[in-house]
């Protein structure tokens, strides 16, 4: 089959919006992708034009979505390109959805921590360390961070 896989990097624009359908969980989503471009003329980073894109999420990765992403977070969406033209009243309009595959923060930008989650009984759980119960195999507390070096006098 010939589908247009698509990788787009841009800024979470609404709220996901969630929804346990018949067929499994659907998450959807808009993204901003905004082009952006040196201008040597000014001499700094411009931002171009301003796509915006519906990513539709299902089964366990629209459940994730909907629990990790909110507006104005920086992602990375990969995923099919579903270019629809529809007519509805008399108005015609076009959308670009895209049926994702994955989707991640854009690590470039941020930190982020991730859970797992494990499947019980048909349903996605945290695991036990992810709700706050510590694991025998971590640690109790997170060492402290090394101080900054305190430079030596000179002279």
């Amino acid at each position: 089959m010939n589908e247009t896989l698509v990788t787009v990097v841009g800024n979470v624009a609404t709220t996901p919006v969630f929804r346990e359908l018949a067929s499994g969980p659907v998450a959807r989503f808009r993204l901003a992708v905004t082009a952006r471009y040196y201008d040597a003329v000014q001499n700094v980073w411009t931002d171009g034009h301003t796509n915006f894109f519906t990513v539709w999420a299902k089964r366990s990765l629209g459940s994730n979505v909907q629990g990790s992403l909110t507006i104005g977070e920086p992602v990375i969406v990969q995923g099919r390109l579903k270019v629809r033209d529809e007519e509805r009243s008399g108005q015609h309009w076009t959308s670009a959805d895209i049926d994702a595959i994955t989707v991640g923060h854009d690590l470039s930008r941020g930190t982020a921590a991730f859970r797992r989650v494990f499947k019980a009984n048909g349903s996605l759980t945290e695991p036990a360390t992810a709700r706050g119960r510590q694991s025998e195999s971590m640690p109790e507390s997170m060492p402290e961070p090394m101080p900054d070096p305190v430079p030596e006098p000179v002279g």
